[in-house]
């Protein structure tokens, strides 16, 4: 069954016993209550910069979920990470490097379950009103700052590499995004590596773009969950589900819907509608947000970016990623997307 028609049931009596059809946790309808049931589980997930899959899924109709989602808010998905591996959340959606970090210890308790495929638009790196940096070569010898272990880590040592340049050619800052801003904005950094909201707020404040990780980056962004969920059978389904149900949702917005999800948009963003119109249709028409389970091809990529922080000396020694991914909750999202 279809999440688009449990969403046209989803107002009728037998709208239980289709979510019992599609969570093989639910014990039946009359039961729905009872210990094992959708009721009885409780999602912790993260959210990064503001809470759009909250957001996406209540204009979709599809926030009605038979279990409890909790959401909670995070300056980037290396922080969403490190809640996980402290057992404060379920599920995180990151870029691919942050499960990087999160496993190179090689005890990680969590496992990548599905890839959300997304826009890398408004993963930048900016330059104050009046700098005269004009390029990424210009920065040579300039105070950079990027958000550690991120997208932006990334991409600025692609675009560096690019340009000529070696990271030690510029005094690299790690920097939490909204500490980046503040530094940009205060004169004690000459350009900033950032993604979404930051890079937003730079612009409005009249930052430059010189570089852009829009064909640096994979545009796979990561699913991952604790292992104590892949454990519950309860849990597991409810993690499917909420994955699917996400991808419901953008196909929501994408059927003719933009304008109205960019007033949604600009309020939490604070930036006038029009612009957050734009930017929502250049994303999804860059590459639509979808959802899909773990294939060979999503691993290899990941690898190539462990590879590249290995070469960057970010990471002690070689990773074999294929250690934290896991295919389990495939047939699932097979069923449910």
């Amino acid at each position: 069954m279809s999440l688009r028609r449990l969403r046209a049931l989803r107002t009728s009596a037998a709208v239980l016993c289709v979510l019992a059809a599609l969570l093989p946790f639910a014990t039946g309808c009359t039961r729905s209550a009872e210990a094992g049931s959708p009721a009885d589980v409780t999602l912790r997930a993260g959210a990064t910069g503001w809470k759009v899959e909250e957001a996406v899924l209540k204009f979709a109709h599809l926030d009605d979920t038979p279990y409890t989602v909790r959401w909670s808010l995070f300056q980037g998905g290396d922080q969403q990470l490190q809640a996980v591996r402290a057992g404060a959340l379920d599920l995180a959606l990151s870029s691919e490097i942050p499960p990087v970090f999160a496993a190179a210890d090689g005890r990680p308790n969590f496992k990548v379950v599905a890839v959300e495929r997304g826009s890398t638009l408004n993963q930048e790196v900016v330059v104050p009103k009046g700098s005269q940096v004009t390029s990424i070569a210009g920065l040579k010898g300039k105070k950079v700052g990027y958000v550690q272990n991120t997208t932006a880590h990334y991409f600025l040592y692609e675009l560096l590499k690019r340009a000529g340049l070696k990271w030690s050619d510029v005094d690299a800052k790690p920097l939490l995004p909204n500490d980046g801003l503040a530094a940009l904005n205060g004169g004690s950094l000459d350009a900033f590596a950032s993604y979404g909201t930051s890079v937003i707020t730079a612009h409005q404040r009249g930052a430059r773009t010189i570089g852009s990780g829009a064909d640096v980056l994979s545009g796979n962004f990561l699913w991952s969950a604790r292992d104590s969920v892949l454990g519950n059978d309860a849990q597991k389904a409810a993690a499917a589900d909420l994955i699917a149900r996400i991808d419901t949702a953008y196909a929501y917005v994408r059927d003719g819907r933009e304008a109205a999800f960019a007033k949604v948009i600009a309020a939490q963003t604070h930036q006038p509608v029009a612009q957050a119109e734009a930017d929502l249709v250049a994303q999804q028409k860059q590459r639509p947000t979808t959802l899909h389970p773990v294939d060979d091809a999503a691993i290899a990529s990941e690898q190539k970016v462990a590879d590249v922080f290995t070469e960057l000396g970010a990471l002690t020694s070689p990773l074999t990623v294929k250690s934290f991914w896991t295919t389990s909750l495939d047939a699932d999202l097979e069923k449910a997307l």
